[in-house]
């Protein structure tokens, strides 16, 4: 069995996903795939199926009924993924605003080099963005400071969503106490990786924004970031976190 996964959440994604999986299959070293499916009225799903008849065992599908939200999609696709035995699960967009060759190097970073969790970060050496409004990049990066100064976690791009985790992250953190479904996901996960002492590093990559199907942003996404960032350090300090290195993983 491949021991490295590829966790895509998709609502409305049939201009892309094709694309994506074929690019994700063509790279030269092998990965499987999860679509994760909310109930997409544009039949991605159904694209899926007809993929699936082509790629095997390799490409999965979960289909879930309703927009459910970003978070809860991760978090089934990575219960998933660890249920499964996959030893590396990353987490990718389908609009190509995450460059799928990256993923080689983020399981370098991991598999390789020994880091519990890699991410591609926009922020790292200085801002890798193309194509997005002035307005998108001063939000994006200056989120990025908002979450250092409040929570003393020293990452430059919290909020990136194209990240390898080695299974021994995801089982250590709590996915059943994840709460945050939107933007905020992926500022908690980092924070929770960072704060049971896992090794995280960051690997450079450029983003490029979406040129096909409609970004699913909106400004309750925002709200639930800057408030949930407060919550997550007062949180912290009535919860009790065992540094990794010194669990006795079962």
């Amino acid at each position: 069995m491949n021991h490295s996964i590829v966790v895509i959440p998709t609502y409305n994604e049939i201009e892309n996903i094709e694309a994506i999986i074929r690019k994700v299959f063509s790279l030269s070293k092998p990965f499987d795939v999860l679509i994760i499916d909310d109930g997409s009225p544009d039949q991605t799903g159904a694209a899926v199926k007809e993929l699936q008849k082509e790629f095997g065992d390799s490409l999965h599908l979960v289909e879930r009924k309703g927009k459910l939200g970003l978070g809860t999609a991760y978090i089934h696709g990575f219960k998933w993924a660890l249920e499964k035995g996959y030893e590396y699960i990353f987490e990718m967009d389908a609009d190509f605003s995450h460059p799928p060759e990256d993923l080689i190097r983020l399981y370098q970073a991991c598999a390789e080099q020994g880091h519990d969790a890699a991410i591609g970060s926009r922020y790292i050496t200085g801002v890798n963005v193309v194509n997005w409004p002035i307005n998108r990049v001063l939000m994006s990066y200056f989120a990025g400071y908002y979450v250092r100064m409040i929570t003393s976690m020293q990452i430059m791009d919290p909020t990136a969503g194209f990240i390898c985790y080695t299974r021994r992250v995801l089982e250590t953190i709590d996915l059943d106490n994840i709460r945050f479904i939107g933007y905020a996901f992926q500022i908690e996960m980092k924070f929770n990786t960072w704060k049971f002492g896992f090794d995280i590093v960051e690997v450079p990559i450029i983003f490029t924004d979406r040129t096909k199907g409609a970004s699913k942003m909106s400004p309750g996404i925002f709200k639930e970031a800057i408030f949930g960032v407060i919550s997550l350090k007062i949180n912290s300090y009535f919860k009790r976190y065992i540094p990794a290195k010194k669990q006795v993983l079962k």
